[in-house]
């Protein structure tokens, strides 16, 4: 007798693109810790990996995200500037999340306040003090850089939930599944979208539209 195929309530193609999705994740979180101080490097750690992101073709608030997590910061301020503007609050927050990274503190604090009000930042901090919690934490990242003082573990303990709460929050509004046309997501396009198009990295299997 034929095995009974039970219906999970995902097609293949989703499955596939979830699959995808959590290797090129785990690749990218595996024996590194999320970023607290600004990387001694301006590189991504991975280079590789950057076009393994890309070939995703994921929203772009997931794909930058990845690239944060590849410290390919240049890739993902790419990606958010042009989801900078209500109502793209997932960017948004992004944004900050990035300038938190590089070490420009008050334009993190401007961000953060700035999507203060949003569900993705309720997501990740209404049970952690809400925007006070999050500004508390740039704060505390902020004495740890200048001052030397500060518990480095609790504040990558810390960044690791802010990340994957927010990576969670994109995955549940956006899917993983590809998306060719990425001109979808922007908010105020720009002119000079298509020359720095071509800057991207965008892999070999394709072209991705920006």
């Amino acid at each position: 007798m034929a095995p009974t195929s039970v219906y999970t309530g995902q097609s293949n193609a989703s499955s596939t693109a979830s699959s995808n999705f959590d290797t090129v994740y785990q690749k990218l979180t595996k024996d590194r810790p999320f970023p607290v101080l600004p990387s001694p490097s301006a590189n991504p750690h991975d280079p590789q990996m950057s076009n393994e992101i890309a070939e995703l073709y994921v929203h772009p608030t997931l794909e930058s995200l990845l690239h944060i997590l590849n410290n390919d910061l240049p890739s993902a301020h790419f990606l958010c500037r042009h989801m900078q503007s209500k109502p793209a609050y997932e960017a948004m927050y992004i944004h900050g999340l990035l300038h938190r990274i590089e070490g420009d503190y008050r334009n993190a604090e401007a961000w953060y306040g700035d999507v203060a009000d949003s569900d993705a930042f309720k997501h990740v901090w209404s049970e952690h003090g809400g925007l006070e919690g999050g500004k508390d934490f740039i704060r505390r990242i902020e004495k740890l850089r200048k001052e030397k003082s500060g518990d480095l573990e609790s504040l990558q303990a810390e960044s690791k939930r802010e990340i994957e709460g927010l990576i969670e929050f994109c995955r549940q509004k956006f899917g993983v599944e590809k998306m060719l046309d990425a001109t979808q997501a922007w908010i105020d396009n720009s002119e000079k979208i298509s020359e720095q198009a071509s800057k991207m990295l965008v892999g070999g299997e394709g072209w991705r539209q920006f």
